[in-house]
């Protein structure tokens, strides 16, 4: 597909990319991080993902939709020898992300601020070792389901950037969700669920920080659900 093309389209994202308006000294910020670290999908992809970054990387993993970016910081600064790339179109989630990350910039990381589909389709086949999608958007009304990110399409972007045994991590709290990606997913030939015991989806992903998309939900009396899928 051309760059053109893929700039433009609009089949995996859709609701608000702007809440409040933010601070001038957010924009300044803002503006600042992303011109050091924005994934450029008008140029190609270099062969190896690991150039993306400035610190020497093993591997490269993908998180889309962070929201406020706790997990991809905590995932960052834990985990130095790998390379991450934090896809967010709604500007005051990247904005408070990019907040924290210009007080203290780590060199194993990049964000991308549009349609996540976009970046699937730029980035080379097999070079991502992981790619979490955590506590997406629900899309709660059965009419609006088919924005969930969760689709065949995108399952199919999904597989081809991530290598032979790499992990697509998904986590909701809302059991429509969790039962039509586990329904998609196990339909797509590449990709088998890794759970042997129920603690495998009960319990949160080695290393995880929490996040206040959960922190909600506790509150609001929800329990996460937490699915591994390898790629085949």
């Amino acid at each position: 597909m051309s760059t053109a093309g893929a700039a433009t389209r609009r089949d995996s994202f859709y609701g608000r990319r702007k809440g409040h308006a933010l601070r001038a000294s957010q924009a300044d910020t803002l503006t600042r991080v992303l011109d050091a670290l924005r994934v450029d999908t008008a140029i190609a992809a270099p062969h190896d993902l690991r150039d993306l970054f400035e610190a020497a990387v093993d591997d490269v993993a993908l998180e889309i939709g962070f929201g406020g970016g706790e997990h991809l910081l905590h995932r960052a600064s834990a985990e130095p020898a790998t390379g991450r790339i934090g896809a967010e179109p709604f500007v005051n989630g990247m904005a408070k992300a990019a907040a924290a990350i210009d007080a203290g910039r780590p060199g194993n990381l990049r964000l991308f601020d549009r349609d996540a589909a976009e970046l699937l389709d730029w980035l080379p086949s097999a070079s991502l070792s992981v790619v979490d999608l955590l506590y997406p958007d629900p899309w709660h009304k059965r009419r609006h389901w088919k924005r969930r990110f969760v689709s065949p399409a995108n399952l199919d972007r999904i597989a081809r950037v991530l290598k032979p045994g790499g992990l697509f991590r998904f986590a909701s709290d809302i059991p429509s969700y969790v039962d039509w990606t586990l329904i998609a997913v196990m339909a797509h030939p590449h990709f088998a669920w890794t759970a042997e015991d129920a603690d495998d989806w009960r319990l949160p992903f080695p290393g995880w920080p929490g996040t206040r998309y959960e922190q909600k939900a506790i509150r609001e009396g929800r329990r996460g659900t937490y699915l591994t899928f390898s790629r085949i």
